[in-house]
């Protein structure tokens, strides 16, 4: 079975992320008498500076994690809510119908940072200083350059230099797109980190009365006092193509807290898959195990025409109950346990025929009509536009073009496990640099998820002030007779669930290895309204690596779907670590995607 790189294997420990050098920061946790917990935290701050285009601490992050001692399987939520300020009508005011994907006004709470404090206070082991001076040393001493990065600032120089200079300041070293290869620093995100870690070391305490300062320096202290400094006294050109100032204040970061909260789950050939709740879209993961149960997916051609469809089909259905009903819990009745109901999936799986569904079909849980928000319905006969994952699309010229293509410039993920049964899985995104204007006494940039909200009154992910919106981001854990066995993930958007689905399903299935199952060609639906701005629908189409066999891509143009081919290594971004059990005890294992050369796995 070809694979790029060996599966590794090992007792100790494993870490696996989107960049190497971040999985060697949590590497180096480990190394040092760390935990899992204190791996994860490592390698998250550190993707901060290492991958901006595609997150930063201004961002967002879900967490699923196994604490062993405890025997627990829980989701810590480190998505920020709305600004008090953000509400349809202040929008409406503006005359706008969308939140723009770029600038001021699209910022949440940036709740990563919580997050991260939140897992490592009470998970961990390690002090603060350990736990984030590689990031720190990572923004101070730099990091090669790689090719996305390169591209996505070249898609967006001429609008750092013509509309927002603190960008050009950070991003262009010397007025220049930066070569890859080149070293890059970000000296005012390393002066940012260490001017928060000395004002929480010198309140006093233990370590853990430590990590609480540092995050009440992030969100009331002086970086919060920046961010609504900046949000209050500037204005920046965003994707409306107007100049707006921002909405989020600092009493809206005062007033926010990371929480800990129960995994949605669902029982799934002998594994428990364990996700973050309906305020992201974890549960469309579930949802289209339910549909699959009813087929014999372990007959299928991992690689052939039946898989493809049938999968393509299922996850049609469950985004479009993603539509309907997921939004956040806490103003939302989302009827999950129905939708994750046999006699409702039985229902559904009957839906699924031998072509290609052209329409956009939620169901009825409980009997409830279905209620969708206006979208744009994409001419499928028009140019193509960009897909589920990307969220980069904008009017022309203006704030986030198109500037990575199929390279899903947004967001991140990593895993670690070790020898004591923890586990962690983790999806950070959002602060991205080219989705605002860089705040120049922070180093960083502020969140655009507020952009999945919809200014159309009466739907779950409807604008309201303090609400979380329904986010993409997505990490999974899959146990076994109570144990974690694996930890995986991975970016893009829209298409998370239906790359990560097809990972774990020629996984557990067919007998694919970890890398394997990484390696195998991708494919995706982009059959649902697009998360990201500007929130277009595209009946039937599907993108498809060009390595799948042309006998598939055939056969499935045959039943109907819209494929568009794209290069053989375009589609995913996908990590992952496991546990197994054999008679010499428990094995660790650990892989990571080859896709644009920069994720690793390491583990011995």
């Amino acid at each position: 079975m070809f694979t790029t790189r060996p599966e590794i294997r090992g007792t100790h420990g494993m870490v696996a992320s989107t960049h190497y050098l971040a999985t060697m920061a949590g590497w180096r946790m480990l190394e040092i008498g760390g935990n899992a917990f204190d791996a994860a935290v490592a390698t998250g701050l550190a993707l901060q500076i290492v991958h901006p285009y595609q997150n930063g601490p201004g961002g967002d992050l879900p967490i699923v994690f196994h604490d062993a001692a405890a025997g627990k399987t829980r989701v810590i939520c480190g998505q920020g809510v709305a600004p008090q300020a953000a509400t349809i009508d202040a929008y409406r005011n503006l005359g706008l119908d969308l939140v723009p994907g770029t600038g001021l006004l699209a910022p949440c709470v940036p709740g990563a940072f919580g997050a991260w404090m939140l897992l490592l206070r009470d998970h961990g082991r390690l002090p603060l200083r350990e736990v984030i001076s590689p990031a720190i040393a990572y923004a101070r001493d730099g990091y090669a350059v790689v090719p996305m990065m390169r591209t996505i600032i070249e898609g967006v120089a001429e609008l750092f230099r013509s509309a927002w200079p603190t960008s050009a300041d950070t991003w262009l070293p010397g007025g220049n797109v930066p070569e890859v290869g080149a070293m890059h620093r970000t000296p005012a995100i390393a002066d940012t980190y260490q001017r928060l870690l000395d004002e929480a070391e010198a309140a006093g305490g233990d370590r853990e009365d430590t990590i609480e300062a540092a995050r009440k320096v992030f969100y009331e202290g002086f970086v919060a006092e920046e961010i609504d400094r900046f949000c209050r006294e500037t204005e920046w050109l965003d994707s409306s193509g107007e100049v707006h100032g921002g909405l989020l204040t600092g009493d809206d970061m005062a007033n926010w807290r990371a929480t800990v909260e129960d995994a949605a789950t669902y029982d799934y050939a002998g594994y428990t898959i364990c996700k973050p709740g309906v305020w992201s879209q974890g549960p469309v993961f579930l949802q289209q195990l339910a549909l699959l149960d009813g087929f014999d997916i372990a007959g299928m051609d991992p690689l052939g025409p039946e898989f493809v469809h049938t999968q393509v089909e299922c996850a049609k259905l469950a985004l479009a109950d993603r539509e309907a009903w997921y939004g956040d819990p806490s103003v939302n009745d989302v009827p999950l346990e129905t939708l994750l109901s046999r006699s409702y999936n039985d229902a559904r799986r009957a839906m699924v025929g031998e072509s290609a569904s052209m329409e956009f079909q939620p169901g009825s849980p409980d009997g409830r009509t279905p209620k969708l928000a206006e979208f744009a319905i994409l001419d499928p006969d028009a140019e193509t536009a960009p897909g589920a994952g990307e969220p980069n699309a904008a009017k022309a010229g203006v704030g986030e073009p198109n500037a990575a293509s199929n390279a899903d410039g947004d967001t991140v993920h990593c895993d670690a496990a070790d020898s004591e049964g923890n586990m962690v899985a983790c999806m950070p995104s959002g602060g991205w640099l080219q989705s605002s204007p860089t705040i120049p006494a922070l180093g960083f940039c502020l969140g655009t998820r507020a952009q999945m909200f919809w200014l159309q009154e009466g739907y779950p992910t409807s604008l309201r002030p303090g609400i979380r919106p329904r986010t993409t981001l997505s990490p999974t854990m899959a146990l076994r007779d109570g144990e974690p066995v694996l930890a995986f993930g991975t970016p893009g958007g829209d298409a998370q669930d239906q790359w990560g689905l097809s990972m774990f399903l020629r996984h557990i299935h067919h007998g694919y290895n970890l890398q394997a199952a990484i390696d195998a060609p991708n494919f995706h639906t982009d059959h649902l309204p697009s998360s990201f701005y500007p929130r277009t629908f595209q009946p039937a189409e599907v993108k498809a690596e060009r390595r799948l066999p042309a006998a598939t891509i055939e056969e499935l143009r045959r039943r109907g779907h819209r494929i568009t081919v794209v290069d053989d290594w375009a589609l995913g971004r996908m990590v992952a670590v496991g546990r197994e059990r054999t008679n010499d005890g428990w094995f660790l294992k650990g892989a990571a995607h080859p896709r644009f050369q920069e994720a690793y796995a390491v583990g011995r």
